[in-house]
């Protein structure tokens, strides 16, 4: 049964990424493989972790197309060519548009730092997240990996997790906290799960 083929998508120094390649050489991942990194930042250090891990990895600017859906029309050739099935999102920091979204429907996942519908949607991302959080008061706080759609979080939940809320915690205590426990975690559960749906799918297709 082929592996499902899987691109990540990337902006900055991939720890998201660390932990989807550290998943599939343990075996976590075993329904689908990262066959391409794509980044939309220069020299963002993702891509020398896919190098180090033998993945292929493109660079893709948006200062070099017209338009934004010239940018995108790039990245979807790229995905093409490498025949991407799943698509995740690992601090890819540029919206995809209604029209891209909607070539991968349930195709495409993103982890978000927090518990959806909790500090989530246009404006929410980084550290941002963790500073509202702590703001607010709340006394859990954690990760969820959805879908995506064509509203920012928007998509339907796959899997959560919980982070308790520390006193003395700055938002960048934790962000690492979160990371560590809660999306180096799902992420990987997620992406394997979905690796697995469409490897089914395709079978099914094929009978």
């Amino acid at each position: 049964m082929s592996k499902t083929k899987i691109a990540v998508l990337v902006s900055g120094g991939g720890t998201n990424l660390q932990a989807l390649i550290d998943a599939q050489s343990s075996g976590k991942i075993h329904s689908g493989e990262i066959a391409l990194v794509v980044s939309n930042k220069e020299g963002a250090y993702a891509l020398t972790r896919a190098e180090k891990a033998g993945i292929p990895a493109v660079t893709v600017l948006k200062k070099n197309f017209a338009t934004a859906k010239e940018f995108e029309e790039a990245i979807l050739s790229e995905l093409r060519k490498y025949e991407i099935e799943l698509i995740v999102l690992a601090g890819f920091l540029s919206i995809l548009s209604a029209d891209f979204t909607s070539k991968y429907p349930n195709r495409i996942l993103n982890v978000h730092p927090s518990l959806i519908p909790s500090f989530c949607g246009a404006g929410f991302y980084g550290l941002r997240v963790h500073e509202a959080a702590l703001a607010y008061g709340v006394k859990v706080t954690g990760a969820t990996v959805h879908y995506v759609n064509e509203i920012p979080d928007g998509g339907e939940i796959i899997l959560q997790k919980a982070v308790k809320i520390r006193r003395g915690d700055t938002p960048e205590i934790l962000q690492k906290r979160v990371m560590e426990q809660a999306e180096w975690n799902i992420l990987p559960r997620a992406t394997e799960l979905v690796s697995k749906k469409l490897q089914k799918e395709r079978e099914g297709d094929k009978k």
